[in-house]
């Protein structure tokens, strides 16, 4: 595993390192098309400083702000039970030195993600769709793949890239809104000059106008490449943490069924970390595969149902290799470990494909993570108090019992 771990760094450092090379390239262009030809160490070091304080910011409360960002509410073991119980059985088998915080986000559409720095300080947030959708092996499927993110240190490099991808982005918008508006200043400038200096900064101009089209492209499609590589070895680890790949690939194909409105948080900086695609995509292979945020979902499942004899890394590879005909994603230090035997899964229950249920269900969630208190009445019925409810006493509705609501913790 560690030299899976080290080779996992050292493919992402690569990629890392060609985003900082466009980064500073366009601050490069944008500094010499602002100043003239002696700008160009100036915009470099713009550039630089611009990535500097966003990383920082990104180390030391990138996890909060993703996470405040997409509405996630950290949950108790009260709250649900059986994700927590699913986390603490995925954190044992991948031996993590922390139990992650827990957290769920009100959206009916399912996905899930993980952040934080390291192992020690990781989070887990699952959307209220999610839980409501997939039965007990198809929820640890999900959390065994973002399990894997955390063991491979994706977490971290990927908020990285994600910050420099960000950056870039910010240096070219700020650039194209300053030609756009400076435009006729530039002119008048230009016309009060000599006529080989106008013809050499029209031609910086025009070069840094390029760059700033260009780079953001150049930026993201490394990002996704990142990404897309991660997502197949968080699926390989996925199936080896939980010995059943069927339930992960039973939860890529609800997903991918699911008719619910894209999530709504997402947006193209924070969609690679989730588990699947948060926009409503059905990218093929193709121009679509290489602008996608994450592999083709159909490509997934027959991957991970090709795992027939096995759940380990190179029963993963062998499976990848026979479905894509192409390249080995997994690094050859994980195709030596040991053999993992495949589990049975869990007996089929009579609550799924209930829709109502589920809504139910998803709204019942997001009450308990709301504070709601749940009362049932003698009669039978079911009351869900708010949190700001005036009275220490409720009604019951249907046979006027008096119910007493407990008292809140301190």
């Amino acid at each position: 595993m560690w030299e899976l771990i080290q080779t996992n760094k050292r493919n992402s450092t690569l990629l890392m390192v060609l985003m900082a090379v466009v980064l500073l390239a366009l601050g490069f262009a944008i500094g010499m098309a602002a100043v003239g030809p002696e700008g160009g160490l100036f915009g470099l070091g713009i550039a630089a400083v611009i990535w500097l304080v966003l990383a920082l910011i990104s180390l030391s409360s990138g996890d909060q702000i993703l996470l405040a960002a997409s509405g996630a509410k950290q949950i108790t073991h009260d709250v649900h039970p059986q994700l927590f119980n699913v986390v603490e059985e995925m954190k044992i088998a991948a031996g993590l030195p922390a139990m992650p915080k827990v957290y769920i986000i009100n959206d009916p559409a399912p996905n899930a993600f993980a952040t934080g720095r390291n192992p020690q300080s990781a989070s887990i947030a699952v959307t209220a769709g999610l839980l409501g959708r997939l039965n007990r092996d198809e929820l640890q499927g999900v959390i065994a793949h973002e399990m894997s993110h955390i063991l491979h240190r994706d977490i971290l490099y990927m908020t990285l890239a994600g910050i420099m991808l960000g950056s870039v982005v910010l240096l070219s918008q700020v650039f194209m809104r300053g030609v756009f508006y400076g435009s006729m200043g530039s002119r008048r400038r230009y016309s009060s000059n000599s006529r080989g200096g106008n013809q050499a900064q029209i031609l910086l101009v025009v070069i840094a106008i390029v760059a700033a089209i260009l780079a953001p492209i150049m930026a993201q499609l490394l990002y996704f490449a990142l990404s897309r590589r991660r997502e197949y070895l968080a699926d390989a680890g996925g199936a080896r943490l939980t010995r059943y790949p069927e339930g992960l690939a039973s939860a890529l194909e609800k997903i991918a069924s699911d008719p619910s409105p894209q999530l709504a948080t997402a947006n193209s900086v924070t969609a690679p970390m989730f588990f699947a695609n948060p926009f409503k995509s059905r990218g093929q292979r193709g121009l679509s595969d290489l602008t996608s945020t994450h592999p083709p979902i159909s490509e997934r499942i027959r991957i991970l149902r090709g795992m027939s004899h096995g759940a380990s890394y190179k029963d993963y590879a062998q499976a990848y290799a026979t479905v894509t005909h192409g390249k080995n994603i997994v690094p050859a230090a994980a195709l030596t470990g040991d053999e993992v035997q495949l589990r049975q899964g869990l007996p089929p229950t009579t609550e799924q494909g209930l829709p109502q249920k589920q809504t139910h269900q998803i709204g019942d969630i997001m009450r308990k993570v709301n504070g709601f208190q749940f009362l049932t009445c003698e009669c039978g019925l079911k009351l869900k108090i708010p949190p700001n409810f005036p009275s220490g006493v409720v009604p019951c509705p249907r046979c006027r019992r008096s119910l007493s609501i407990p008292s809140r913790p301190a």
